[in-house]
């Protein structure tokens, strides 16, 4: 585990080094969350209590959407590409070969670049926006910490589902069309263009549960004090069910890479 943590470590320092993108990124996030605010307030006006949420619950519900947006990568930027990268070129032969498990070293350079973003892009806008907003922060430390866990959850659920798009680079002559399909439905389906709540009907139970909810709108709740005691129990079996699920998906999948390249290598 100790290179598992290195290779986090490594990952971390090296999307530090941005710093010009970091800041660029903060403003962007910011001005989006300003934007989005104001919609949402003048929304929640004219509907108070849509979706159960007052205006700030609502409000918060946005500024936890700009801090999650870069770390669970809803819109790319992750380690998705440069696996694609290494597969079309057939760097990834060497990869396989390396006394290393593929999964798991890009799950932990993954959750290095998550930890950056969330901390160098996500705890300033938050902080921008509790100074001109009035949000509903939980006052009680065990709330943050469930939500943490929560979030933590989500990251892994995040890889699991651009692990499996991006060994589906072994088949296609280019994966960025299967990408660019699960970072639209990231988007929608995890709650950041409008809360899952919203939705009516069937499409909200069905979005719901899928794995998407577990990025954004799972967390929300978590820090909105909407799950807790045995309910805090579930969604954590939730968001855990689904990664479990997609991880085990992403290590079957490898393993047929790998008799594909083994194949193909002889």
């Amino acid at each position: 585990m100790r290179l598992y943590a290195v290779v986090a470590a490594g990952s971390f320092r090296r999307y530090a080094t941005y710093r010009t993108a970091t800041a660029a990124g903060v403003f962007t996030n910011t001005v989006f969350g300003f934007i989005l605010a104001y919609t949402y307030t003048a929304l929640w006006a004219e509907r108070p209590q849509l979706g159960g949420y007052d205006t700030s619950q609502a409000l918060t519900y946005v500024w936890l959407g700009q801090a999650l947006l870069m770390a669970c990568a809803m819109m790319g930027g992750g380690f998705e590409d440069e696996l694609m990268e290494r597969i079309r070129t057939g760097d990834i032969a060497v990869d396989l070969y390396r006394p290393a498990d593929l999964q798991l070293w890009w799950l932990a350079g993954d959750l290095g670049r998550a930890v950056f973003h969330l901390l160098g892009r996500g705890v300033a806008p938050m902080f921008l926006g509790a100074l001109a907003f009035d949000l509903a922060l939980p006052g009680s430390p065990w709330t943050w910490l469930a939500f943490l866990v929560s979030v933590l959850l989500g990251l892994v659920v995040s890889f699991a589902v651009r692990y499996l798009v991006a060994l589906s680079a072994f088949w296609l002559l280019d994966g960025a069309g299967a990408m660019q399909v699960a970072w639209l439905m990231g988007m929608f389906f995890s709650g950041m263009l409008l809360p899952l709540n919203l939705f009516p009907g069937l499409l909200g139970e069905v979005a719901r549960m899928l794995p998407w909810s577990s990025l954004l709108q799972v967390p929300a709740d978590v820090l909105l004090g909407k799950h807790t005691g045995w309910g805090l129990v579930e969604v954590y079996a939730f968001q855990g069910g689904w990664a479990v699920a997609l991880l085990l998906a992403g290590r079957l999948l490898q393993r047929v890479a790998t008799r594909r390249v083994v194949v193909q290598g002889g």
